[in-house]
């Protein structure tokens, strides 16, 4: 009787150590890395993660808290390389040495609207806490600012659910086209 593999994997990766998966997945993953703004250890960051890992970003920059919910990232944080950045001035240094664009999306004024939005392959898009969204200082050293259209009665949109979507946004511009 051989023992299952109840990884949340999918089926081609299932047997597989965890640096075999990260060997394939870092050969076909994208430029796109994703930042998260970490200021009140926010449960979304784990979905945030997931999400990241399906549309196969290789890198997530944490910024501030080192300490985050993983739960809701499924042990996706695993396959992805985690880097961890003391506050923005950190992030945003690192970002411009590598040759970076911060592209902050938040619901602030002078932010564009998503479908007029031309993504690039140096793109890092920058995520914050539900609630508070990105910090002023982060919001400050942004090569572009980034909101998501809405129709409906409400302020906002989940940050998860958000990342998901400008996520796909950026893979129909620079990946599925």
């Amino acid at each position: 009787m051989s023992i299952q593999d109840t990884r949340n994997v999918a089926d081609e990766f299932k047997g597989m150590s965890v640096e075999h998966i990260s060997n394939v997945l870092n050969a076909n993953g994208v430029s796109l890395e994703i930042a998260i703004e970490n200021l009140s250890r926010d449960y979304n960051m784990g979905t945030i993660v997931r999400s990241a890992n399906a549309f196969g970003v290789r890198t997530i920059h944490i910024i501030g808290s080192r300490q985050w919910n993983k739960r809701g990232a499924m042990m996706t944080d695993k396959y992805l390389e985690v880097i961890y950045h003391a506050d923005v001035e950190a992030f945003a240094n690192t970002m411009s040495r590598n040759g970076k664009q911060i592209v902050c999306v938040d619901n602030v004024e002078g932010a564009d609207m998503l479908s007029k939005s031309t993504f690039t392959m140096s793109d890092v898009l920058v995520f914050g806490a539900e609630g508070p969204g990105l910090s002023r200082g982060m919001l400050q050293r942004a090569n572009s600012l980034i909101e998501i259209e809405q129709f409906g009665s409400t302020r906002s949109i989940n940050v998860g659910v958000a990342a998901g979507i400008v996520m796909y946004s950026w893979l129909l511009q620079q990946k599925l086209t």
